[in-house]
């Protein structure tokens, strides 16, 4: 359709994207995935209150739509705050890495992932610290999100490694999709989107999955630091098949097949 940009040139700005963020310093990609993992926390926040709100008046697939719902203004925050979650250095980083062939690039590569990655989780331990205190949120919001992680932890091994590779495919798929639209209200959409339909399935983020069991510990679920590890080697290894298999290289293959 006129006016709609290319595969190549999304492919392009999606690189000249992630040679930027792979130049960053160590500190900038820190700071960067503290601020995500600070960010998320209120989707996740949003979504347990929105959940313990419905759950009285209607039944507890509605209060799990209506917790969805609530979810997507948290990846809201993190798209249009230009912080970053682990996942989104999947496409860009690793186009511009692929680019460059050299081995620094790789390293460099490898950084960012580190970096964000646990900057990510502690950002969010710093924010879930603050509402799981008493009195933060309303009533049995606490309840709900004690709730919402039992609910993780009870998932299969299999079914939390296929939900990872959902989560990394379409967190990826929106990394891509951002380099097509030009407007910040497009950017916001399809954040919401995204967000909202990542916890719809629930699908296994590393990061979102991960805090929501921190939240469980630290609230008197049933749930434990066990618990917690598990999810995050089975979902972290997930959402990278997802993100660079499903997505990174089938459009790197279809930019070189275009070319």
């Amino acid at each position: 359709m006129a006016g709609e940009p290319s595969p190549e040139h999304v492919y392009v700005r999606a690189r000249s994207e992630g040679e930027r963020r792979l130049s960053m310093s160590a500190l900038e990609q820190a700071s960067t995935g503290f601020i995500a993992g600070v960010t998320i926390v209120f989707g996740i926040v949003a979504l347990g209150v929105a959940r313990e709100l419905a759950a009285p008046d209607f039944a507890s697939g509605v209060g799990h739509l209506v917790g969805a719902l609530a979810f997507g203004i948290g990846l809201v925050f993190v798209v249009v705050g230009r912080t970053e979650l682990f996942t989104e250095n999947f496409f860009d980083p690793v186009a511009a890495a692929v680019a460059r062939r050299r081995i620094p690039a790789v390293w460099q590569l490898a950084r960012l992932w580190i970096l964000v990655l646990v900057l990510n989780f502690v950002g969010g331990a710093v924010m879930a610290a603050v509402f799981t205190v008493e009195g933060t949120l309303p009533s049995r919001a606490h309840h709900t999100l004690a709730l919402v992680a039992e609910e993780i932890a009870a998932k299969g091994g299999l079914g939390t490694f296929t939900r990872g590779i959902a989560a990394g495919t379409l967190l990826t798929l929106l990394s891509y999709l951002l380099h097509a639209v030009g407007s910040a209200g497009s950017r916001i959409v399809l954040a919401y989107v995204v967000g909202f339909f990542l916890a719809l399935g629930p699908f296994d983020h590393v990061v979102v999955s991960g805090l929501h069991l921190l939240f469980g510990i630290w609230l008197g679920a049933h749930v434990s630091y066990a618990d917690l590890g598990r999810n995050v080697v089975l979902s972290g290894a997930g959402n990278l098949l997802g993100g660079l298999l499903l997505m990174t290289l089938t459009h790197a293959v279809q930019v070189r097949s275009s070319a």
